[in-house]
């Protein structure tokens, strides 16, 4: 047995040592010259004592994180600028995907950026006479002080914003929790068996669950990335600008902010950007990044529960869920025009219509309604019912449509109300090719009538969009030809149980088929 060598601990140790070994052997080879230091903060502090490339003034300039580290050094690597140049850029030049990809793998990319201490640039110091109880300043000095005072005074406002907002978040916690422990259900001062049709009527404090979901990240970058959505309201804006120039504008629900800087880039003379969600304070820091702080008003508060300090000339909105009214954030827009818009202002979009289609996916009925024949070799035919019960929100592909589509609900948003959600309509669709029906599908469309108007789809026949298609699913398929006529009737209205949710009745091939949304 003293034959065996002892290779636990030992190995071990040598291989950790090794390792550090190795890694402190790598050497850095300056991004600028030829020099190559034995440690990449060495070779950090050579680039700026040799070429004048401060990587700490880069990372304040553009407010640099780990990942735009990355692709400025690949940047670096693959078109070899001078130091100067990345020094002087005005913008980020190396702001693109295609620099996220490594060109070498090297010690740079390894470098610990988010712990370098960003540069912040030491006071100036300026000459001030006094004389016979006179300052005299330089013109510079002087602007130097104003931006100062400015600078402070708008940090100052802000800090009281958010102490006003915190302020008012407290008492409605207190007053909640008074509610709860005093038992009194009616926590809004109204009759507390009060039917509630809308969304006015419910209390903020049962209504949080809703805006917490656009708290997140996520949600925000569906919306901005949906170029149909985003360029279709800057196109109405921009295309526009006559008809914002000069005028108060509330941009309702205003999340990221991005319509409510549309409008100030458009010379509105004052934006109210609200949202009672908690992503109106990366508004408030989006909105002063891009210097809109003295255009744009940020205010936190549910709509019904908030009081301007004047009227508006312009609601902008984008207020539209799945299905159109999926949401009932349509019930906030209506508030909003008849409690805060000028008898003569404009509501944008101003008109939306909903429409059906005829689905003839065969493979996709089979994969969620057929699925459940055989799982595994086991019946499960009793979950079809529960399946084709709930409304799918999917992108329908337009070679499976099969019929013309039918308008059947038309929105004016100058004259409806609340009630808009609870319709009932007929249809006809006209079949366009043989097949099997395997669902309606529902899609609207949105209008902005201006003078240059614009309008955009979320039917399958354009661009896909964040809101896709919703789908009411048949549990068993209909055989149609071309020519032939499907006649039915469609209810819509809200979940007793839920005011933004929808409950959708169709009738059609002599059955009901009921659907909820929520």
């Amino acid at each position: 047995m003293s034959d065996v060598p002892d290779l636990s601990s030992d190995e071990d140790y040598d291989e950790e040592e090794w390792q550090e070994m190795d890694a402190n052997n790598q050497s850095v080879t300056c991004l600028f010259c030829t020099s190559v230091l034995p440690t990449i903060e060495e070779c950090v502090s050579h680039c700026e004592k040799d070429h004048n490339f401060n990587l700490s003034a880069l990372k304040s300039k553009f407010n640099m994180d780990c990942y735009s580290y990355i692709q400025l050094i690949n940047y670096i690597k693959t078109h070899k600028p001078k130091a100067e140049d990345i020094m002087s850029f005005s913008t980020a030049q190396w702001n693109d995907e295609k620099y996220l990809k490594p060109v070498d793998n090297d010690e740079w990319l390894m470098f610990d950026f988010e712990s370098l201490a960003e540069s912040v640039s030491p006071p100036k110091s300026y000459h001030a006479n006094v004389e016979n109880g006179l300052v005299t300043l330089s013109q510079a000095h002087f602007l130097e002080l104003q931006r100062t005072i400015q600078n402070l005074t708008e940090q100052l406002k802000e800090s009281q914003t958010h102490l006003q907002m915190a302020r008012e978040d407290m008492h409605k916690m207190q007053s909640s929790m008074k509610t709860i422990v005093e038992g009194n259900s009616d926590a809004c001062g109204t009759d507390s068996t009060m039917i509630i049709d809308c969304v006015s009527k419910v209390p903020l404090e049962s209504d949080e669950g809703y805006f917490s979901s656009y708290a997140h990240f996520g949600i925000h970058y569906d919306m901005l990335s949906d170029k149909v959505r985003t360029e279709s309201y800057k196109n109405a804006i921009f295309l526009n600008k006559d008809t914002f120039k000069d005028k108060i504008v509330l941009d309702l629900g205003c999340g990221t902010g991005i319509l409510s800087m549309f409008c100030a880039t458009a010379e509105s003379r004052i934006v109210y950007a609200l949202d009672q969600s908690e992503v109106i304070y990366h508004a408030m820091d989006i909105i002063r990044e891009n210097n809109f702080t003295n255009k744009i008003k940020t205010i936190k508060g549910r709509l019904e529960n908030t009081k301007l300090d004047e009227k508006v000339d312009i609601i902008v909105s984008e207020w539209m869920g799945y299905f159109l009214l999926f949401e009932g954030m349509l019930d906030s827009v209506i508030y909003a025009r008849d409690n805060c818009l000028n008898p003569d202002g404009i509501l944008l979009p101003n008109r939306c219509n909903i429409s059906l289609v005829a689905n003839g996916d065969i493979d996709t009925h089979k994969k969620l309604i057929n699925f459940w024949s055989d799982v595994y070799g086991y019946k499960m035919n009793c979950m079809k019912s529960e399946v084709v019960r709930e409304a799918s929100v999917e992108v329908v592909a337009s070679k499976h449509v099969i019929s013309e589509p039918c308008i059947v609900k038309e929105i004016d948003l100058n004259t409806c109300n609340t009630g808009i959600v609870d319709f009932t309509s007929k249809f006809k669709l006209c079949v366009t090719q043989y097949g099997f029906v395997t669902s309606l599908v529902g899609y609207f469309d949105t209008f902005f009538d201006l003078p240059t108007p614009v309008t955009f789809s979320t039917g399958p026949h354009t661009t896909p969009t964040h809101w896709k298609q919703t789908i009411f699913y048949f549990k068993d398929c209909k055989e149609v030809k071309k020519g032939d006529v499907i006649e039915g009737t469609i209810t819509c209205s809200r979940l007793k149980t839920d005011v933004r949710g929808l409950s959708v009745q169709i009738n059609v091939f002599g059955k009901t088929h009921k659907y909820i949304l929520s």
